[in-house]
């Protein structure tokens, strides 16, 4: 997955809606005694106009507004191809959102653009956030990424296929993958036994769960980037001798993008991958009777599997810190948190909403995916050299079960010590 979540629907393009300048600070309204403005920018997960995100946020901003009449709110969505460059427009210009909800936060961080958490979320609100997404915003221990929304992986096979191969229940160790990739070869022609994308589209995603599967990751325990780890390279020793040497994957996993990955597993033609709840509809439209799991790992299934999420950050430009407060508590109440996750099946931040659609029955298909979420493991987004080492690992990782894995790994391993040293 890049930075940000994809919903269940494509990503569209949709035309941003047109602003004005931002009022002054203070607790009201501004000097004059008229209301303050914020500016809200907003990226867009719908497919089409009718399910665009500025619906979901010109509803919330009008039952805001009703009962904060000295906050006035200027909602403007942009498409995921063109947030970030608008937004790096915006904040050259000096019309500098107030709020802005997208992919990343960690280079607003690097300058100095943004409210720490503390300054403008109350303490229940700040409180409500899972724990481990609340963590992966912070930067240098104190938090400025607030959460939004999120996404989990989890294993996918399909049922039909593993049934043809005399395989009763989903594997829970790399050992088991083998064994069952092995067998579905041999009794299952044309079916791609495991889907291992390790193109450049998500590589860096693909590579760490596998990792996390063996004690490893992209950072050791200080939050130093390890890619070279010897976890690291016995993982990829692992996949290129036993699933990619012998033909149980795709024969070159670093051109195999994630899209090819899940197009095929839709289309009945691969029999497991990992996979994001995205998956759950492309395999009910393709007809495809999938189960769920745990990712496996080495010596078991893994209890802490790759999280991702989508951000909301405050800017500090304008001053309006007070009023920026009062509409993060709306924005993050309990019915507009869950509003939105089900408008696009995406998965909660917070506790409340998360245990809210876990019970409520209404959920079935993401089941699998709560019970992951609060245990979830992140890329270490607050680390502000992230970005130039993932484009890295998406360019070359691909070629370490097809190379030597640790010279592989530890070019890597010096372009991210490189990188870090630069930031």
């Amino acid at each position: 997955m890049n930075k940000r979540v994809l919903s269940i629907s494509a990503v569209c393009v949709i035309s941003a809606l047109a602003l004005t300048a931002c009022g002054s600070s203070g607790s009201g309204g501004d000097s004059a005694g008229g209301p303050v403005t914020l500016k809200l920018v907003a990226a867009d997960y719908g497919d089409k106009a009718s399910n665009s995100s500025t619906l979901y946020w010109n509803d919330l901003v009008k039952a805001f507004e009703a009962s904060n009449p000295k906050i006035k709110v200027d909602v403007q969505v942009i498409n995921w191809n063109d947030i970030d460059k608008q937004v790096k427009t915006m904040i050259q210009s000096g019309n500098v959102p107030d709020v802005l909800q997208t992919g990343g936060y960690a280079d607003k961080v690097a300058d100095k653009l943004l409210y720490p958490t503390s300054d403008v979320l109350s303490t229940a609100t700040a409180g409500n956030f899972i724990d481990t997404f609340a963590k992966a915003g912070q930067v240098d221990g104190v938090q400025y990424g607030i959460p939004f929304v999120s996404s989990a992986r989890a294993f996918f096979y399909n049922k039909a296929v593993f049934a043809q191969a005399g395989i009763s229940a989903p594997p829970q160790t790399w050992d088991d993958v083998k064994a069952d990739a092995a067998l579905i070869k041999a009794k299952v022609p044309g079916v791609t036994p495991y889907a291992l994308p390790l193109g450049p589209e998500e590589a860096q995603g693909e590579s760490m769960m596998w990792e996390l599967g063996n004690g490893g990751g992209v950072t050791d325990s200080a939050g130093k980037y390890a890619l070279n780890s010897q976890a690291d390279v016995d993982t990829f020793s692992w996949l290129k001798s036993n699933l990619v040497d012998p033909g149980l994957t795709y024969a070159n996993p670093a051109t195999t993008d994630r899209k090819t990955a899940f197009a095929d597993f839709a289309a009945g033609k691969a029999a497991m991958l990992n996979g994001h709840p995205s998956l759950i509809q492309m395999s009910t439209e393709g007809k495809v009777d999938y189960g769920v799991a745990p990712i496996p790992g080495r010596t078991g299934a893994l209890k802490s599997t790759l999280g991702v999420a989508d951000w909301m950050m405050a800017f500090k430009q304008n001053g309006h810190k007070d009023q920026i407060k009062t509409f993060l508590d709306f924005v993050y109440s309990k019915a507009n948190t869950e509003k939105f996750d089900e408008t696009y099946n995406l998965m909660p931040v917070t506790k409340d909403t998360l245990a809210d659609m876990t019970s409520s029955g209404k959920h079935k298909d993401l089941e699998p995916f709560f019970a992951l979420l609060p245990q979830a493991s992140f890329y270490p987004l607050g680390d502000t050299s992230w970005d130039a080492v993932s484009a890295e690992i998406k360019k070359s990782i691909g070629t370490a079960v097809s190379g030597d894995p640790a010279k592989v790994l530890g070019d890597l391993q010096k372009k991210a010590q490189d990188a870090a040293a630069d930031k």
